[in-house]
């Protein structure tokens, strides 16, 4: 078993808690786990991209090839096409459909729907939508993360124990909107793919 995935994003929109929460349930399932990151100007909304791999043999490199990632989790949709090239011609797409605009020459909704619309396997949801009917927009990471735990091949209730660990500081009720966050984003990809 082996998974290349890569988180993309801009700062501020919980990529790295994506990343951290599938680290846990990786490390907890007893595989090899390598991740690197790169940050850019995340605290003013600029590009956040991780690479994130996992497998039952060990892993030798922490960087995808391009053409060889199984997964790209998008929490913006343009950054969803920016890291196409890594895709390999199986892998799925999961991104929210919710447009960060911090670029003049952003394209138009239209025109990011066209492009994801080419995509044989996707999920693409508005997960701030999703997140703020959940009970907080700002939960709209754990709806990326469920719409993305279907092709993890990872057992749900280590992602489920990865939330808890993740947001447990911050009390009962922050956990229990990231679960339920999570677990309708699951259910949309479970019904969607």
């Amino acid at each position: 078993m082996k998974k290349d995935i890569i988180l993309a994003g801009v700062g501020g929109q919980g990529i790295l808690s994506i990343a951290t929460i599938i680290g846990y349930a990786v490390v907890e399932s007893g595989l090899y786990l390598k991740q690197a990151e790169v940050h850019g100007m995340s605290q003013r909304g600029g590009d956040v991209q991780s690479n994130l791999r996992f497998s039952d043999k060990p892993i030798h490199s922490d960087l995808i090839p391009n053409g060889e990632a199984d997964i790209i989790i998008s929490v913006e949709p343009m950054e969803a096409l920016r890291y196409l090239p890594f895709l390999s011609e199986k892998g799925w797409v999961i991104t929210n459909t919710k447009p960060f605009i911090n670029i003049d020459d952003y394209p138009t909704e239209e025109e990011l729907k066209a492009e994801l619309d080419k995509l044989p396997n996707k999920i693409a949801l508005n997960a701030d939508e999703v997140a703020k009917e959940a009970g907080n927009v700002r939960a709209m990471n754990m709806v990326m993360l469920g719409a993305t735990s279907p092709f993890l091949g990872l057992p749900v209730e280590k992602l489920e124990e990865g939330i808890k660990t993740v947001f447990g500081r911050k009390g009962q009720a922050v956990v229990d909107l990231n679960l339920k966050a999570f677990n309708i984003g699951r259910k949309f990809a479970e019904e969607n793919k």
